[in-house]
């Protein structure tokens, strides 16, 4: 989700930023209780040794259906959800837990309490007693259907089940009504955008979900708290939302049910769109709010969508939107659909006009390099939210333009490979899903219309993008690994950049980029639509890419150590330059990196010499010889600046 600084991954800058002072309390450390340990498990029957899922691997399931009503009148949501939960673990389980995240915007949340004032980052303060209604709990097992009374904890509901749900594929059903007023802007991943010509409304967490259940934690219940994202099941959706007729709704998955809700003009529009490499118009800004853009202007209307094999559904509405649409070529040839809806105030051709475009590029870019897009439509919506991603829609802000809108939109269908597709714990490890996803955004970039945006200046603005200075990853106090919702507002943009210029230290400088590549793509489809820790990670790219990288594991991402590479003296053999040189560095930090050493002589030549990190094995200090034939002019470390040394100026030699 992009309230946050998306962070730049290539290190470039030497500018360097004052290390922010620590505020705890004397004698208490947090990363003691909210860091994990770096300690990579062994494999098992359940997770293979070489990070992919093993023999005895499962994951329940949760499918949805749903039928809701939508009242702008009042500005709520209501409705009814059956889950048909599949247990398919080794453990009876006598108890589920779901997730009831709407419950945030309680005045009585954990949210609400740990929220500093001032300070209010996820405008959770400002929602005013909002949450669920909850009521007419009931669950069935088999023939037996009984009403339970539901244990509510803050953004949790425990159902307490009169027989248990057996193991090996047991099945229980859990019916609710639910019903929650849509606040203005929902912890930035959902809201109310109000336009000349109405309101704009995105919605998601809309219906209460079930909490993972694993072999890892057990049931995953973690309280939402804003920061930490979400960790969900896999399932079938099939979800029906009645809203007033005038009303166009953006789903995710399939509509089922054109013929009910759309012109017959806006039906053939959408075919050509399926046909066109070109961005064809569905709704036209002189369009916008007529009474023949929709099928009736009295009553209600109900929208009909289902999407299969997916963790998770939203929807975006409006009266008065912008509906434009193109074809995306994915590499087995399937047809998919990329759309986009935005107010008139939004369009022009370096704003939301080219969001479809952008859209499809990102698609076609991810479903070559990573994993094919499975589903068949993807929803670029614009209005309050700065950025959210959920299968097949993604939530974005209607004023950017330019570079920021390409990168907003390439980061926000990222999220559909992690951790849609890829199905992390985010509640737990926002780097797993938010740096990923942000390394490859770059990659993407780079290849989009020939590098229109590579340079742009919106990527260094730190309002938005954040700062491409190395140096402000380096002087973060949290660790990576620190929970999601420990790590500080100001410092979680690391999740982004530090996780992402990681990755392509790994890509560039430690593995190369062909051997690298194949390893990411491999854990990508060792682990689509399923559960992968941070573990399994460190152990696909480990045997994919065949090194052993845990000494870069544990440094990035469980410690705060810094890299300060030095060269500290010259020499030449028997005192003779044309017998070669001895050059010494030493490693002052307590990170490690490889060494990339520049040499001037003073006869003209030049060469670059990289050292593996196998050189600090026994220790700080490392000499090698360099095959000189005269004098040493000049010895430069990292003389293109890609690694995070904080002290450069130790990083020369001359011999003058």
């Amino acid at each position: 989700m992009r309230k946050f600084v998306l962070a730049f991954i290539v290190a470039m800058s030497a500018g360097s930023l004052c290390a922010q002072k620590t505020t705890e309390g004397a004698g208490y450390n947090p990363h003691e209780l909210f860091t994990q340990n770096f300690d990579v498990p062994a494999g098992s029957g359940f997770r293979s040794a070489k990070g992919v899922p093993g023999p005895n691997y499962w994951q329940n399931s949760a499918s949805y259906l749903i039928h809701a009503t939508f009242s702008e009148q009042d500005t709520t949501v209501s409705g009814d959800v059956t889950i048909n939960y599949t247990n398919n673990s080794p453990d009876s389980l006598d108890y589920l837990w779901l997730q009831l995240d709407q419950n945030i915007f309680k005045s009585s949340s954990r949210a609400v309490a740990a929220t500093k004032y001032p300070g209010d980052y996820f405008s959770i303060l400002a929602a005013k007693d909002g949450g669920y209604e909850i009521k007419d709990v009931s669950v069935t097992q088999g023939a037996q259907s009984y009403a339970v009374a539901p244990v509510v904890t803050d953004t949790r509901m425990q159902v307490r089940l009169a027989k248990s749900v057996l193991p090996g594929g047991g099945k229980v059903a859990v019916t609710m009504h639910f019903r929650f007023r849509i606040p203005l802007d929902g912890a930035g991943r959902f809201g109310r955008q109000y336009t000349k010509n109405g309101v704009s409304y995105q919605i998601g967490q809309w219906y209460p979900r079930m909490c993972v259940y694993d072999e890892v934690e057990g049931w995953n219940t973690l309280p939402y708290m804003g920061l930490g994202e979400f960790y969900c099941d896999y399932g079938d959706y099939e979800y029906y939302v009645t809203a007033p007729a005038e009303m166009i709704i953006y789903g995710s998955g399939d509509l089922l049910n054109p013929t009910e809700v759309l012109t017959a003009t806006e039906i053939k529009r959408l075919a050509a769109a399926a046909a066109s490499d070109k961005t064809v118009t569905i709704i036209g800004a002189d369009e916008v709010g007529k009474a023949s853009t929709r099928p009736t202007a009295k009553g209600n209307l109900t929208w009909h969508f289902s999407m299969k094999h997916t963790r998770d559904v939203a929807w975006a509405a409006g009266k008065a939107m912008i509906w434009d649409a193109a074809r995306v070529n994915v590499p087995s040839g399937r047809k998919v659909l990329a759309m986009s809806c935005y107010p008139v105030e939004s369009a022009g051709d370096s704003a939301w006009t080219r969001s479809t475009e952008y859209l499809k590029a990102s698609i076609e870019t991810y479903s070559k390099s990573l994993f094919e897009y499975p589903w068949s439509v993807a929803v670029s919506s614009a209005g309050i939210t700065p950025g959210m991603e959920y299968p097949g829609v993604i939530f974005n802000n209607y004023a950017e333009v330019r570079a920021r809108l390409w990168f907003l939109i390439a980061h926000e269908i990222g999220h559909n490979w992690y951790p849609m597709i890829v199905g992390s714990n985010e509640r737990r490890y926002m780097w797993q899903d938010e740096g990923f996803n942000t390394y490859v955004n770059y990659i993407a970039t780079d290849l989009f219309n020939n590098g229109e945006y590579v340079n742009a200046a919106a990527y260094f603005d730190k309002t938005f993008f954040g700062s491409r200075d190395y140096e402000q990853f380096m002087q973060y106090k949290d660790p990576l690994m620190t929970v999601s919702d420990a790590m500080t507002e100001e410092e979680h943009y690391q999740f982004y950049g530090k996780t992402a210029y990681g990755l392509n230290l790994l890509r560039t400088v430690v593995v190369g980029k062909e051997r690298f590549d194949y390893a990411f793509r491999k854990y990508t489809e060792a682990w689509a639509f399923k559960h992968p820790t941070p573990y399994d990670f460190f152990h696909c790219i480990n045997n994919a890419a065949g090194e052993d990288l845990n000494w870069f594991w544990k440094e990035w991402f469980f410690t705060t150590w810094k890299l300060d590479q030095a060269v500290t003296a010259v020499k030449y053999v028997d005192g003779d330059p044309a017998k070669g040189a001895l050059i010494t560095i030493e490693n002052k930090g307590k990170m490690i990196m490889p060494v990339i050493v520049s040499v001037t002589q003073s006869n003209g030549g030049t060469g670059t010499t990289v050292l593996p990190v196998e050189i600090w094995r026994r220790g700080g200090t490392w000499t090698f010889k360099y095959a000189s034939v005269s004098k040493i002019e000049k010895v430069v470390l990292d003389p293109e600046k890609v690694l995070p040394d904080v002290e450069r100026g130790n990083n020369s030699w001359s011999g003058k």
